[in-house]
């Protein structure tokens, strides 16, 4: 089967067709994957990992998917209005990682946030990489942000595209009048959380701790807005050029190392630790990067990075306990429930993909 043609490559009055096509399609058809994306983003961000017992997991939707949902679909949004790729919406999804867990539930900075909760414990190792001056742990914001990357953003969008045929993967979903919609609704949700009790708990950041994050966010967002991130037409393979004339590794291998990777950033406190994590963290995006300008990169590869982490997410569900005291029975049902789940999302998007077009070559987008 032939390659997708590249976005700025493609020919202009076959995108317009496939444009009108799809803005024909019926509303339901349309707003599906806006609406599978704001439910699976909060599941993915606090269940996906064992954070919730069972019974919990409709009450997480309900509070968490206009704040967690929102965002995802904004991101996602922003970044294909914009002709973007993944590196864009990687980076709106630290800002809003930044933004979360800094400016809406602080929970960066309390010191005190999960002392109510099960992980009560876990207080003495993160005040082991306090940060002089701002008073926040280094390592609590390496896991926080980087969960909302990797969960709460990068692998819903994944799943949801990849059940997606490829002339709408990479187009926007929504137009203004929706972007506005669902921009209210994420601002609604974030002020639930900001303004309840078991939100914010009643913390409030310094002065110098808010403006920290505030400017990272801007920083990031602006990082990620950059003219650089947009489509460009490919430049012809030249002999010697690295990566260029290569194939790229099975999907597999792309997404054991990613795994791999993940296990490494937990296996030594303190600093060394940090230092650690935020090194293969580079690594393996780097390496990611390298593998996405090769011969054969596709979707499959996209589907097999970006859910690696709910993979891995999944399988530590039943080593770690909920928030809130559960039943045994509860928590393993909880855990249960997201293998199959986990599976079979991953599964379905795995077989729509080799049904619908194995050799689609797609690159860092």
């Amino acid at each position: 089967m032939p390659s997708e043609p590249h976005p700025a490559t493609a020919d202009p009055t076959a995108t317009a067709d496939r444009t009108a096509t799809t803005d024909r399609l019926p509303l339901r058809r349309r707003l599906l994957p806006v609406i599978a994306l704001l439910l699976l983003a909060p599941w993915a961000a606090e269940c996906s990992w064992g954070g919730f017992a069972i019974g919990d997991f409709l009450l997480v939707l309900l509070i968490l998917s206009p704040m967690y949902g929102g965002a995802a679909i904004l991101i996602r949004e922003t970044a294909r209005h914009l002709g973007a790729g993944w590196p864009t919406i990687v980076l709106l999804a630290a800002a809003f990682g930044v933004l979360q867990a800094g400016l809406v539930d602080q929970s960066l900075f309390n010191p005190g946030f999960l002392d109510d909760t099960q992980y009560a414990d876990s207080r003495a190792a993160a005040e082991a990489t306090l940060v002089p001056g701002l008073e926040f742990s280094l390592r609590q914001a390496f896991d926080y942000v980087g969960n909302h990357i990797a969960l709460t953003i990068c692998a819903p969008i994944v799943l949801i595209e990849s059940f997606l045929g490829a002339d709408r993967r990479r187009r926007p979903w929504l137009g203004r009048p929706g972007l506005v919609v669902v921009g209210l609704i994420y601002l609604l949700g974030s002020l639930l959380i900001f303004s309840d009790s078991s939100g914010r708990k009643d913390f409030v950041a310094s002065p110098l701790q808010l403006t920290f994050a505030a400017t990272v966010v801007l920083a990031l967002v602006a990082a990620a807005l950059l003219p650089r991130w947009r489509h460009r037409s490919p430049r012809p393979a030249e002999p010697g050029t690295p990566g260029r004339g290569r194939r790229a590794p099975h999907p597999l291998w792309v997404g054991v190392v990613v795994v791999l990777v993940r296990f490494g950033t937990d296996l030594t406190p303190g600093w060394p630790g940090v230092a650690i994590a935020l090194a293969l963290a580079a690594a393996v995006g780097g390496l990611i990067a390298y593998w996405s300008s090769r011969t054969g990169w596709g979707q499959r590869h996209v589907l097999a990075a970006g859910t690696a982490s709910l993979v891995t997410a999944a399988a530590f569900a039943y080593l770690v306990p909920p928030y809130s005291p559960a039943s045994p029975a509860a928590a393993l049902a909880g855990d249960v429930a997201v293998t199959v789940i986990t599976v079979a999302l991953i599964g379905g998007a795995w077989w729509r993909l080799r049904r619908a077009s194995p050799s689609v070559h797609v690159g860092a987008s």
